[in-house]
Order: structure tokens, then sequence, then C-alpha cells
């Protein structure tokens, strides 16, 4: 079995990868048996001399590996036929711009292994850069207060080492009072969280944060039972909910009214109730001015979401009267942070923690005889050039019906 490093080829330029160099010493030490081959990279943030320096072979030509791991869409003029990959494919919710990948990848007879399809048998997942993204949202959405406020001046994250040094800047910084919602459960969220904590800002339950003013900064974290309602009036179910959300509304204006910066760590299924649309947000007591969308559904769920923003660009305004964008700082604009590729901007940081999630889930697999079924409960096409019955559903999509 021969693992490659693929170099990340999807504009703009990604920094990420799979696994460090220190990370991949421990996987030769571990598996002696494997072979391991790094394509060389002019953009990653490790750079080839870091591997090589561990004894970790790095070629221009990698196309003589089993298996190749990267970390966003591989461009379908670099799809080697016959292979088995390993990246965020973005096509399992059937999103249309990528609907000619998932095409070429059949006709190409490659097996796609999805970084996100890596699930426990009960479907949660296992590996991801969602606390990066969680940690990178929630400063992101300090910096947007204090530029367009007056406050302070944070930095832009991508200009910071690592996460460490992330912290030093909040440090400099002072908060108003301000009530702040959290959505989420999940590693997004508690990235957040851990920010959101690290400033020291009072978590209050439900109850408190809806019915009281504070004279300090706080934070509420809402799980989807919160923010949504059976329309019949009866008790909710959290597992029910995410098989079919049909029965449920959404029950987020309570906390809309009571809230000032909104960070949506949530994940949103298809057919789920919309947090909030737009006639909500034309609301009078619609509070919220602040929104920093870690969950990035565009047009979705958070009604003030129009587009993705870069991370050279990442703030605009949403004007609820008008329903479009406006400069960030507009005078009664929703301030927005969209940024859909968080992570890019901590590339050292969320590289390592994957690299140690998929070193712990995946690597033994290939070992062990895929022992706990990772890797069958992972695999989207076969390498007959189909769909295996777990992705079954996404035919119609390859085909061009849905």
């Amino acid at each position: 079995m021969k693992f490659a490093i693929i170099k990340e080829r999807k504009n703009p330029p990604d920094r990420r990868v799979v696994f460090s160099p220190q990370e991949l010493k421990i996987v030769k030490e571990r598996y002696p048996q494997a072979e391991i081959v790094v394509e060389s990279s002019d953009i990653r943030i490790f750079k080839d001399s870091d591997y090589q320096d561990l004894g970790i072979t790095v070629s221009q030509d990698v196309s003589d590996a089993d298996v190749l791991f990267g970390v966003k869409e591989v461009p379908i003029a670099a799809l080697i036929p016959n292979k088995k990959y390993f990246f965020f494919s973005h096509t399992i919710k059937k999103q249309p711009y990528n609907r000619e990948l998932l095409k070429v990848i059949l006709d190409k007879k490659i097996e796609l292994y999805d970084h996100e399809t890596i699930v426990k048998k009960n479907g949660a997942r296992l590996i991801g850069f969602g606390r990066y993204a969680g940690l990178v949202g929630a400063y992101n959405g300090f910096r947007a207060l204090g530029l367009r406020d007056g406050l302070y001046n944070l930095p832009k994250v991508e200009g910071l080492k690592d996460l460490e040094e992330v912290k030093r800047e909040l440090d400099k910084i002072k908060l108003p009072n301000l009530k702040i919602l959290l959505t989420g459960t999940g590693k997004v969220a508690h990235g957040a969280k851990e920010i959101l904590d690290y400033l020291k800002i009072k978590q209050v339950n439900d109850a408190l944060y809806l019915t009281t003013d504070f004279n300090e900064p706080v934070y509420c974290m809402a799980d989807v039972m919160e923010y949504a309602k059976r329309k019949d009036g009866k008790v909710g179910d959290k597992l029910a909910f995410y098989k079919d959300p049909s029965a449920y509304e959404s029950n987020f204006m309570p906390y809309a009214k009571e809230t000032d910066f909104f960070i949506a760590g949530h994940f949103y299924g298809n057919n789920a109730p919309y947090l909030f649309t737009r006639a909500d947000a034309k609301h009078p007591d619609f509070r919220i001015n602040l929104v920093a969308d870690v969950s990035c559904d565009v047009d979705g769920p958070v009604a003030s979401t129009l587009r993705a923003s870069t991370i050279a660009d990442p703030f605009y305004g949403y004007d609820a009267q008008t329903e479009k964008e406006v400069p960030f700082n507009a005078k009664n604009a929703i301030t927005v942070m969209a940024v859909d590729n968080l992570p890019c901007e901590l590339p050292k940081d969320a590289s390592e923690g994957f690299g140690t999630m998929f070193l712990e889930h995946v690597i033994p697999a290939f070992f062990n005889a895929d022992a706990t079924g990772i890797l069958e409960r992972a695999r989207m096409t076969t390498h007959e050039g189909k769909l295996t019955d777990r992705f079954a559903y996404l035919q119609d999509f390859v085909d061009g019906k849905a």
C-alpha cells in the first residue's frame, strides 16, 4: 500500500494538508509496511524540506501511489484514474457546482472517500476542520465588531502565526455589553465557544438569556431543539428532527429579539426550517446587527447570508428592508462575516489537528481489514464506476435529474 499526500490545486490556494511532517513520521513508525510519498508543493504550510528532514520522500510525481490524500476538491484535469482518493468533494448535498466532478470520478473509476463521510456507526463525523472554522469565525466576528464600531483593531488571523498568537491579540480588547447567541453543539460550535470562554464571556442558560438584560457581555449556546419546535405543539425530539425535520418550524425569533451578535455554528440539513427569513429580519423587534455565519449556507437558513465572503474581504452588510448587500458598516445594516474557508486562516494548527484525527480513526483501517467499517461507510464510489449503496441517492444528481 502506497500513500501519497497530494498538492492542493484549487483556487484560491489552500495551505492546509492532511498530515504534518511529524504525523507522517508517526504513520511510518506505526506501519513500517506502508510506503509514503509527498507531492512537492510551493503553497503548503509545511515546506518540502520539513518532510525530507524526517526521512519522508518528496516527489513531483505521485501517480504510482494507491491512495491519495488531499483537502479540497481535486481539479478534474488532475484526477488520476483507478485510484483511491480522500478529499472534501462537496457533492453529498448534491451541490450543483460539483456535479461534473462526481461524474468524472465515476467515469475514471475512482474510489472516492469524502472526509465528510468518515463517520461512526451512528453517523457522527469523526474528522474535520470544524473546530478551527469555529475558532476563526468567532474571532472574525469580534474583529468585525471592533472595526465597525471603532472599538479596537484586531489583525487578520492569516497574518498571525498560530492559535496562541490569536489569543494574545484577543487579550488586548475590551468588549461592550452585548448578548451573543451561538447555535450548534458540534465541533464548529465548540470551536467558537473556545473563543467566547477565552474572552471570559459569561455563559447563561436560555431562560435567563431570553428574559434578562445584563451589564456585562454574555452568551447562550442553543441547540436545535431550542431554536426549532414542532408545528403541532408537541415536545420535539432531536433524533426525530435529524431523520425528518418536516414536522418542525423555526423558534428563532425569541432569540433574535434578544441578540446583538449571532454566531451560526449549527449544521443545517436538507429540508430543515430556516432559522430566520428575510421577512423575519424586517421585524421591528429583530435585534441582531452582527452575524458570524460559520456554517455559511448561502441564501439559506440565515437570511442575511447572501453570499460567501473571502479571507481577503470577509465582511459585508445586509440591509433587511431592501434585502440588498450594503457596506459592512452601513447604518442599520446587519454586518455579515460569511467566509466559507475559515480554517485556511490557521493552516498549521488546522493541519495538525486534522492529521491527529486522521491518524487515529482512518489509517488503522487500512491495516486491520477495516475492522470498524470506517472505510466501507465512507466509500462513495467503486472501482467499477458506480455509486455505493449508501450514496445511491446521488444517482439522479449525477444524471442531471436533480
